[in-house]
């Protein structure tokens, strides 16, 4: 492979390489190597297993860059289709600019920038770059289809599903997947679908992303992608952020659909989401139960956080399968994970009247907010048959607005608490609200804040109202 790729480029170059090395392939069957010529000028060599696959590679960058997409630039092709030369875009990958914000589960406004910017980018390699391009050059297949989807939710089931010693009827939940298969492949889409957009196939030169490895893209529905990057299991992203991905991505897809409906297009994504992380589960099963590699099995928690988070409104048109997902997201193995030391913070809600709330967790501290300053519902009769869940309590406090002031520096302090928790990478904080009978104020407050942290970081907020003798996990 090494000797080919020499000889492409002196073929190119007319010189030898002064060096070649090889680089890391992310787990791809393709070999990568940097070949530096006399004036220091450098190229990617790409020596592949497949001609077909790096035809459509070739091809793919080509047509792209035509429509002015930013991707590398295929240089030289060798002889027998085996080996390539390309445009060396660099070493910076996007999966490691936002290194820090993956690891905290906290992104800065510059990682989310950068985060944004890439996916404003992709409808035009979706939409632009599917104009006049050759969908049988693909490889493997052309195009998204039913046959792809039972695949790859039969790899979940056999590679994953099984694998966990749940039990289930096999029948019932091929019932399912073949009506997911149906709703997949319901819309006749004309743009391209990248399959594999995910942070570690961007690279960053000069601030501008560019797309690589998409070579395994075929035609195919654009909410695939957006699930694909936005979901990704490891990405750990906020649910603001994520929000805020997709708001970016639907923004710039309108230059494309100007009359895109907003409500159905998050609708469907959720579709594709679930889609996604079953496939995911399938790949670390098999590479994580079958061929015994660690880091796959480590990465599962995270794609079934991903799936606990979807499940919350469950999936009427797959009974069977919101049941059976819905329990596997309830194993605990699945909840014991040695690399997730994520912060935890505990909300708890109280009466003063039956003292402040232990510390369960053995670091003490963390906070102690006092409710009563503001005006309490409970001292009307009305009000004393509702909790500060329910919406006539809501509405009164919010109304009164002293505890909206209140709220927001309670959320300036336990903000700035949590970052840096996060930061030193502690793993237990706990927060108590407390009023006269610990069921108004003290229980809107204890939901408000649970709400915020969860969709602000990357966290695990578990709310208890002491006095309602509820406990939720958010």
């Amino acid at each position: 492979m090494q000797e080919s790729l020499i000889h492409l480029y002196k073929s190119y170059t007319g010189t030898e390489p002064v060096s070649v090395i090889e680089l890391n392939s992310s787990g791809s069957n393709r070999r990568y190597f940097r070949l530096t010529g006399a004036d220091g000028s450098t190229v990617i060599g790409v020596a592949g297993l497949d001609r077909r696959e790096n035809a459509a590679f070739t091809y793919l960058s080509s047509h792209f860059l035509s429509h002015g997409i930013n991707v590398p630039e295929v240089l030289s092709v060798s002889g027998d289709g085996m080996c390539y030369l390309q445009e060396d875009l660099g070493d910076t990958l996007l999966y490691d600019v936002v290194k820090t914000g993956r690891e905290s589960g906290d992104y800065s406004p510059e990682e989310r920038e950068v985060l944004k910017k890439t996916i404003s980018l992709l409808p035009k390699i979706q939409f632009h770059g599917a104009e006049g391009l050759d969908f049988n050059v693909c490889f493997p297949e052309p195009e998204f289809n039913g046959r792809m989807v039972l695949f790859d939710l039969n790899y979940f089931k056999y590679c994953f599903l099984k694998a966990t010693g749940l039990e289930f009827d096999e029948i019932r939940l091929q019932e399912d997947f073949e009506a997911m298969r149906e709703d997949l492949t319901s819309e006749d889409t004309t743009t391209f679908m990248y399959r594999d957009f995910q942070a570690r196939n961007v690279m960053i030169r000069d601030g501008e992303p560019y797309f690589i490895d998409f070579q395994g893209g075929r035609r195919g529905p654009v909410y695939y992608d957006v699930a694909s990057f936005i979901w990704q299991a490891r990405s750990r992203y906020p649910e603001d952020l994520k929000n805020g991905l997709v708001q970016t991505y639907i923004e710039a897809a309108r230059e494309f659909i100007p009359d895109l409906d907003e409500d159905a297009f998050r609708e469907r994504l959720r579709l594709f989401v679930l889609f996604r992380t079953l496939q995911v589960l399938g790949a670390y099963g098999f590479r994580g139960y079958f061929e015994k590699k660690p880091h796959f099995i480590a990465s599962v928690p995270f794609a079934i956080d991903n799936l606990r988070r979807l499940l919350k409104t469950p999936f009427v048109r797959y009974p069977y399968l919101t049941e059976v997902l819905t329990s596997l997201t309830e194993m605990q193995q699945f909840y014991v994970n040695a690399e997730d030391r994520r912060l935890e913070v505990k909300i708890y809600s109280f009466a003063y009247k039956k003292g402040i709330p232990a510390d369960t967790s053995g670091n003490g501290g963390g906070y102690v907010f006092d409710c009563r300053s503001v005006n309490n519902p409970g001292k009307y009769e009305y009000y004393r048959q509702f909790t500060g869940m329910d919406p006539e309590v809501i509405k009164f406090l919010e109304d009164d607005g002293e505890i909206l002031t209140f709220l927001d520096s309670v959320y300036a302090l336990v903000d700035a608490h949590v970052k840096r928790f996060i930061e030193r990478k502690f793993t237990n904080l706990q927060v108590c609200f407390g009023c006269t009978g610990g069921q108004h104020r003290s229980v809107y407050c204890a939901e408000h804040l649970a709400s915020h942290l969860a969709s602000k970081f990357d966290i695990r907020v578990k709310l208890i109202h002491r006095e309602q003798n509820i406990e939720k996990t958010l």
